[in-house]
């Protein structure tokens, strides 16, 4: 899968740390996008007056520099996705409708048997690329706000106040292309995903509606051309995994918000070094003559990796968290998928390997995360969030498998995944020490069942 450009993540590096990409090698990193504003290296979509040439967006370009509603335009992000979805589009037909039902209705009869977590899909729906898209907006939003808006008040917060001054033509110009800038990014980013993405989970977060379960018939049908399976055999594999994604999260009410907390977590972790600014404005100030020009695309070019965040440990901290849940999301929909499939849909051991390569060679939740955070999501700690939940089905039965998804606490931590074994032995060991440990009613004292008062008969002789 190509790379989704939301503009926020760190850039593909090679484990030396060098660009994967040979062309930008040596140029000055722009791990949030910035270089699109300016049209500089780090534009590889092109500036937004680019994206806007391809785009037919001319008669509302006013109405979308006026924009008000947040830090990204999601009025152009909506627009650009479209448009660039445009030429392949395929509105759903009422035959794939009823298809993506069945299969839906089907896939929640066998996960019955899978897992004690009751039905999340009330209604199927079969979505057009262009419906992904507009139906998915409130949760993107929701989202990505709050990470552009972070962005942007680090950067101008770091500022020294001279050089605040200095270049306020700037941060004036940011302000007004800022939420352009980002809608544009987003609105190729979300074109993109919508060319590929099979169901409404397959993110890793819940994008449809409660209660909605969703697949893109579009989508479903070109990834089943590359296989040597029948197309109903792969749209039941994929409303398996969506019916299984939805039990989950309508189940878990937590776990929705534990996921983009830990996103926000890390916008809130964003700041740049003031040190290092006001050394790169002063090293880029060195050959101007005559100061800073802000209608010079060079000139601030050279001021951008004075610019670029630096990631900090509390941030690298909510990024193990975020990984931590998604692999165990994906895990657990991968255990319950096999328990309810594996002996009933002939092809399923080729889709599930098929599933498992897209995800390695980086699937939608993949390149998402990746753009937004900088998180590569590491196929071994899927592999190992698998291994705990099959272990815990089969020594300890569904029910206690999925009991561990009752509170955050009792799931497995990053530290727990690296000896997923550990972590499942230590579950036994508990409940065994919990046992041993129950409150027994207390004992009665010796004398307990004896009268207070002895019969006159049996008393004593009176004192004289």
């Amino acid at each position: 899968m190509s790379d989704l450009p939301f503009g926020f993540g760190l850039p593909d590096r090679d484990d030396e740390g060098q660009d994967k990409d040979p062309a930008r090698r040596g140029q000055p990193a722009d791990p949030f996008g910035f270089g699109a504003l300016f049209g500089g290296a780090g534009a590889g979509a092109g500036n937004p007056e680019e994206l806007l040439a391809k785009m037919p967006l001319f008669a509302e370009l006013q109405k979308l520099m006026n924009w008000s509603g947040g830090p990204v335009n999601w009025d152009l992000a909506r627009q650009g996705a479209i448009s660039q979805l445009a030429a392949g589009h395929q509105p759903t037909s009422e035959a794939e409708r009823a298809a993506v039902a069945e299969a839906l209705r089907l896939a929640d009869l066998w996960l019955d048997q899978a897992t004690d977590l009751p039905s999340g899909v009330d209604r199927a729906l079969a979505w057009s690329r262009v419906e992904w898209v507009e139906q998915t907006l409130p949760a993107w939003s929701a989202l990505i706000d709050p990470l552009a808006e972070r962005v942007v008040a680090a950067m101008t917060s770091a500022l020294p106040q001279e050089a605040a001054s200095m270049m306020g033509p700037i941060a004036g110009m940011m302000g007004r292309m800022g939420g352009m800038m980002f809608g544009a990014q987003v609105g190729q980013a979300l074109g993109k995903l919508a060319d590929e993405v099979l169901t409404s989970t397959e993110v890793g977060l819940p994008l449809a509606p409660s209660g909605a379960g969703v697949l893109v018939p579009q989508n479903v049908e070109e990834f089943a051309a590359g296989l040597d399976r029948p197309i109903d055999e792969v749209r039941l594999f994929l409303a398996l995994r969506e019916a299984a994604s939805q039990r989950l999260f309508a189940h878990v009410p937590w776990l929705r918000q534990q996921l983009t907390d830990a996103v926000h977590a890390y916008a809130r972790g964003i700041t740049v070094d003031r040190d290092a600014i006001e050394r790169g404005i002063a090293e880029a100030m060195g050959g101007m003559e005559g100061g800073i020009d802000p209608s010079d695309p060079e000139t601030l070019q050279r001021l951008l990796p004075a610019l670029e965040p630096e990631e900090t440990p509390e941030q690298q901290m909510a990024l193990r968290r975020l990984e931590t849940l998604l692999a165990l999301v994906e895990g657990w929909v991968d255990t319950v998928v096999a328990a309810a499939a594996s002996q009933r849909l002939p092809g399923y051991a080729a889709l599930a390997e098929t599933m498992r390569r897209r995800r390695a060679s980086g699937g939608p939740a993949e390149q998402t995360f990746a753009t937004l955070v900088g998180l590569q999501l590491r196929p071994r700690r899927l592999r190992d969030a698998a291994t705990v939940w099959a272990a815990m089905g089969q020594q300890r039965g569904p029910e206690e498998r999925d009991r561990l998804w009752s509170h955050p606490d009792l799931l497995p931590t990053s530290e727990d995944l690296d000896e997923p074994m550990d972590f499942v032995a230590r579950q036994g060991m508990d409940d065994e020490l919990s046992a041993l440990t129950a409150e027994e009613p207390p004992a009665k004292p010796d004398d307990e069942d004896k009268p207070d008062d002895k019969p006159d008969d049996e008393a004593g002789p009176s004192p004289a």
